[in-house]
C-alpha cells in the first residue's frame, strides 16, 4: 500500500508540475521556431501589413455619430518616466522680425527619449531576445549610432481598423485592477462575452485595466507595478492576430511578471516572436466610461527613420 501511494503520489505531482510551469514562467523560442515571419523572410512592418482598403472600410462602417474620443496623455514634464528617460522643454523666444507688421517667432527644444515617452507605439527595434528582433534581423547587424537600418518604426505608416475596448475593469466590476493582477484568457473571453464581442484578425485591440487613473496623481505607484496581461493571455491574443495590441499601463503586461526570474516576456511574445506592435499609456477613461468597446481606431507613428518607437495621439471615432 506505501507503494502504491508513492507511485500515486508522484503521479500527481508529475502531472501537476506542467501546469505549474505554463501558469509561472516561459522560456523564449529559438529562432529556427520563429523565422522567417509569417509575413515572409526579411518583412519589416509584421502586424501592420493589416493595414489594407478592407480594414479601413471595416472600420468606416463603425461611424455613426463622429464623436471622436482621444486616446492620448498630455506630454508634459510631470508625466510618468521610465528608469533614466527623460522629457524636458525649453521654449525659444527667437526674435522679431524688424518689418512693419512687427511679426515675432517663438519655437521650443525638447529633449527626450521622443519613441519611449507618453503614450507611445512600441516598434520592432526596441526589443530582443538576445541579440535578435523579429524576423530573427541581428542587432549587431542592423544598429548604427544614427538609427536602426531596418525594423525601424518609420516602416509602420498610418493604421486605420476595428478597434475593440476589452474592459476587463468593468468585467470585474472595479474602477481599477489591482497592483500586480495578472489578466487571463479567461478574462479577456469573459469581458468580450459580456460585451457581446468578438476579436477580428487585423483588430487594434485595448485593453481597460483602470491603471490610467494614477497617471499624473501617483506616479511613484504607476510605474512600480500594474496589471496586465500574462503570459498565457499574451499567446491567447497573439492567435487573434491583431494588428496592435494596447492597454492603459506602461508595458502592457503584468509587472512584476509573477515569475521573477523573467522579465516583461510579453514584450518578446507580442514584438519579437509575433511581430505584432504594442501600445502602452493610453487614456481609456472616457472610452470606458461611455461604453465605446467598438470604433474606428486611427494612429500614425512619427516618421523617426531607424527609432524604436514614437509618441503618439491615436483616436477612436464612434
Amino acid at each position: 500500500m506505501r507503494y502504491v501511494a508513492a507511485i500515486l503520489a508522484l503521479a500527481v505531482m508529475l502531472g501537476s508540475a506542467p501546469l505549474v510551469a505554463q501558469a509561472q514562467s516561459w522560456r523564449p523560442p529559438a529562432d529556427e521556431q520563429r523565422c522567417p515571419s509569417k509575413w515572409g523572410a526579411g518583412d519589416q512592418r509584421g502586424s501592420a501589413n493589416h493595414a489594407k482598403p478592407e480594414n479601413v472600410l471595416r472600420a468606416a462602417r463603425l461611424i455613426r455619430t463622429g464623436e471622436v474620443i482621444e486616446l492620448a496623455h498630455v506630454l508634459a514634464p510631470d508625466m510618468p518616466l521610465s528608469g533614466t528617460r527623460q522629457y524636458n522643454i525649453h521654449t525659444k523666444r527667437t526674435f522679431m522680425n524688424p518689418q512693419s507688421n512687427r511679426r515675432g517667432s517663438n519655437e521650443e527644444l525638447v529633449t527626450s527619449e521622443i519613441g519611449q515617452v507618453g503614450t507611445q507605439f512600441d516598434g520592432f527595434a526596441h526589443q530582443t531576445i538576445g541579440g535578435s528582433l523579429y524576423n530573427c534581423f541581428k542587432q549587431d547587424e542592423i544598429t548604427t549610432r544614427s538609427g536602426f537600418t531596418k525594423l525601424g518604426v518609420e516602416n509602420v505608416g498610418a493604421l486605420v481598423t476595428r478597434g475593440v475596448l476589452i474592459d476587463v475593469a468593468g468585467l470585474k466590476g472595479v474602477d481599477m485592477l489591482p497592483d500586480a493582477y495578472e489578466i487571463t484568457p479567461a478574462d479577456l473571453q469573459q469581458a468580450l462575452q459580456r460585451q457581446n464581442l468578438t476579436l477580428q484578425p487585423g483588430d487594434a485591440v485595448i485593453i481597460h485595466t483602470g491603471w490610467g487613473k494614477l497617471w499624473g496623481k501617483d506616479n511613484a505607484r504607476f510605474m512600480k507595478s500594474c496589471p496586465g496581461v500574462g503570459v498565457a493571455a499574451a499567446e491567447w491574443l497573439a492567435r487573434q492576430d491583431p494588428m496592435l495590441v494596447g492597454s492603459d499601463n506602461w508595458p502592457v503586461e503584468v509587472a512584476p511578471n509573477p515569475d521573477p526570474q523573467i522579465s516583461l516576456p510579453g514584450h518578446q511574445i507580442f514584438l519579437v516572436v509575433n511581430g505584432i506592435h504594442i501600445l502602452e499609456n493610453l487614456k481609456l477613461d472616457e472610452l470606458a466610461a461611455k461604453r465605446v468597446n467598438e470604433f474606428a481606431f486611427i494612429i500614425q507613428p512619427l516618421k523617426l527613420k531607424g527609432a524604436t518607437g514614437s509618441t503618439v495621439a491615436p483616436i477612436a471615432i464612434r
